[in-house]
């Protein structure tokens, strides 16, 4: 036989043949699939065909779903199915991907079918317990709820002491929290895995029997000091900055100040216990006014604790009788929240959405502000035991200070112990490999974020071993950079509020100075993407320059699809902004359900505010957007203006994290599919998610 030696095209074409050989030879001995089908490659070539087809249309579609690319992905993994049908694997990244599109019904379908066939274990059963759930429940407060202790921190490590009597706790935004210690006259700061970050004293005299703090609207921390007479004022890293108040009985005077609110206008409120009073001062710490003294429609404080803003009212709590009281913001008494002996001994108030959470020895109770009910949620059990303060962190948590205990407890739903910690791997980047890049995002079961973790808190493998040079490469939630979509109504309606529209775009971009990009969609029959680029270019905005002209058929479902696919490849935390005069059209939402927009919307971790252009309220189809994707309310021309909507979603918690390491497996040029596995641990929970992705090819 003789043996040409190829040259020219026929070079280029042996050169193919040899690279398709190694490709077919590489898949054959990495293909993922389980299937006796796809494991049959040396049975008929036609199932060998079949096989390398899937497993192409397969790669594909992993590396659409990397780019954000969803709709895509769910072409290529159909593609690939109809070529296996029933592989388990492939039923899987169809699962992620309809997920991913907001469709979890028919990605709850997909991943059944891998579970019914034997594939995923357990892992992959709560997953789909996780998202069912999720699909009839949301993230807000449940007064009937039950929390119990998922763990704590300290005054003790060892024989070192961390904190004396902690009295109150304030969280921090990254999921660290202050701990302000009567007994050892301190403010600590203890990050998420317990450890003491910070550590804070009043210059020259030091704390005097510190008894409450809260965050004021301008970023600084206040405390009570309760024998010190007065109010220090510390910036947000614990800088002091100054002290207000003194002894007496005088406007500005106080006797025992305890508990600490503030309203809308800035103005601090503290219940003064020894003349049996609510002092009032301003912003800067000047004394205004004092009230809760005897009046003909009120019989007086006798021992005032806890105090809370709520409801546009100042509720206030006495230890005496039991009882809560409401007095407006001029200190004029309105009437009863909380009956007398609704509570033995109340001590701190903290509002949080429509309640108010009371501690009351070894009780924690929340009250809801419009009715007065009480709903027990926290009982620390017979032990001796005094809480003394309750407040929400971060993460979906409930903080406790007990001051006989000397711990801070930690409290969580019982369902999120029992269930963990939801972790998914969202983006493996392989360009650079073997230096793979990790995105994992990590919430509760109830879509909440889970913020402030650290390396400490993730082990990442594959097949089971260890990688190599596993690094912490930063997180979300702390980003100052937001990008944000502006959606705008083109209804008729809303086409009358110009001057509105064209003051709130303005002012929105203003806020963001020029940080982070901005997109413009006007909403109609069709949308349209207006403008893409810096929050400069649309400060001078004219609603005279939209393509789209009013209608009365304004499609908001296409819109926010469309808002969202911008923003999936953008800065981890981004938001739509949705600007109307509040109403909606018939066909508003007739292409997709509201639960598909708003688990779209979650899964791609993009929350959504609105901007009335009008004094009505939004209609209830918008508020059911905003209320579950951790969205807010605004007027155009409210008195704070429109700059807090930025400062709204840069506080929102982001629960991604960047890792990265070196892989140890072998690529097989780009053809073999590599696994990868991220265990997350918090305290005693944990979660888990695996995944795989392809090297780039040779």
């Amino acid at each position: 036989m003789k043996v040409l030696n190829p040259t020219g095209q026929s070079k280029k074409m042996f050169c193919s043949l040899v690279f398709m050989l190694a490709a077919v030879l590489a898949f054959s001995q990495q293909t993922p699939f389980t299937s006796a089908e796809a494991r049959a490659l040396n049975a008929s070539g036609t199932q060998t065909a079949q096989s390398a087809r899937a497993f192409q249309e397969f790669r594909r579609g992993v590396q659409a779903y990397y780019r954000g690319a969803f709709n895509d992905a769910i072409l290529q993994f159909e593609k690939a199915l109809s070529y296996l049908p029933n592989e388990n694997l492939i039923l899987d990244w169809l699962g992620k991907s309809y997920y991913r599109s907001g469709i979890e019904g028919a990605a709850l379908q997909q991943w059944q079918f891998a579970s019914d066939n034997g594939y995923g274990g357990l892992l992959l059963k709560n997953q789909i317990e996780i998202v069912r759930e999720r699909r009839i429940t949301d993230n807000a407060y449940q007064t009937s709820v039950k929390y119990t202790e998922a763990g704590s921190f300290g005054g003790y490590n060892g024989d070192v002491m961390v904190f004396s009597q902690p009295i109150s706790v304030l969280p921090e935004s990254d999921g660290s929290v202050w701990v302000l210690a009567y007994g050892s006259n301190e403010l600590v700061k203890i990050d998420i895995n317990g450890l003491v970050v910070n550590r804070v004293n009043v210059p020259l005299v030091g704390f005097d029997r510190p008894m409450d703090m809260i965050r004021s609207r301008d970023g600084n921390i206040l405390v009570s000091e309760s024998a010190g007479d007065r109010i220090s004022m510390f910036n947000a890293r614990g800088g002091f900055i100054k002290s207000f108040g003194e002894k007496g009985i005088g406007v500005g005077q106080m006797v025992g100040p305890q508990y600490l609110a503030e309203d809308d206008s800035g103005n601090v409120y503290v219940t003064d216990f020894g003349n049996a009073r609510v002092d009032v001062f301003d912003k800067e710490g000047k004394g205004l006014f004092y009230f809760g003294g005897k009046t003909a429609e009120f019989a007086g404080l006798k021992a005032p604790t806890g105090i809370a803003y709520a409801g546009g009212e100042i509720c206030v709590a006495d230890a005496v009788t039991g009882a809560v009281y409401r007095f407006d913001t001029a200190g004029n008494y309105t009437g009863l929240l909380c009956k007398e002996k609704s509570f033995v001994k109340p001590e701190s108030m903290k509002q949080w959405g429509g309640y108010i959470v009371v501690c009351d020895k070894n009780h924690v109770y929340s009250v809801d502000v419009s009715t007065g009910a009480v709903y027990e949620n926290v009982n620390t059990g017979n032990a001796p035991s005094r809480v003394t303060c309750a407040v929400p962190d971060a993460n979906g948590n409930v903080l406790v200070s007990d001051v006989v205990s000397n711990e801070v407890y930690i409290m969580a739903k019982m369902s999120e112990l029992i269930g963990g910690l939801f972790v998914q791997i969202e983006r493996v980047d392989a360009s650079a490999f073997p230096k793979v890049t990790l995105e994992v995002k990590v919430e509760n079961r109830h879509r909440q974020s889970i913020v402030g973790l650290k390396d400490v808190n993730f082990l990442v493998t594959e097949r089971k071993g260890t990688v190599q040079d596993l690094k912490y490469e930063g997180a979300a939630f702390a980003n100052e950079i937001a990008d944000v979509t502006l959606v705008i109504d083109r209804s008729v309606s809303t086409s009358r509020h110009r001057e509105e529209l064209e003051s709130a775009v303005r002012e929105i971009a203003a806020s963001m100075k020029g940080a982070g990009t901005v997109r413009v969609i006007s909403a109609s029959a069709m949308p349209i993407l207006e403008y893409t680029g810096s929050p400069s270019g649309i400060e001078k905005f004219s609603a005279s320059a939209l393509k789209n002209p009013p209608s009365s058929d304004v499609r908001l479902d296409s819109a926010l699809r469309l808002a969202v696919n911008g923003l999936i490849t953008a800065e981890k935390k981004r938001a739509i902004i949705y600007l109307t005069d509040g109403e909606v059209s018939q066909t508003a939402f007739s292409n997709y359900s509201l639960s598909d927009l708003s688990a779209y919307l979650n899964n791609n971790s993009v929350s959504m505010a609105v901007v009335t252009l009008s004094s009505r309220s939004p209609a209830r189809e918008i508020r059911y957007l905003t209320e579950h994707t951790n969205g807010n309310e605004y007027y155009v021309y409210r008195s704070q203006g429109l700059s807090d909507v930025m400062k709204d979603i840069l506080a929102i918690p982001s629960g991604m994290y960047r890792l990265s390491y070196t892989s140890v497996l072998t690529k097989e040029y780009g053809q073999a599919y590599l696994p990868v596995e991220v265990e997350s641990y918090l305290m005693n929970r944990s979660g888990r998610a695996e995944t795989g992705y392809f090297a780039p090819l040779d």
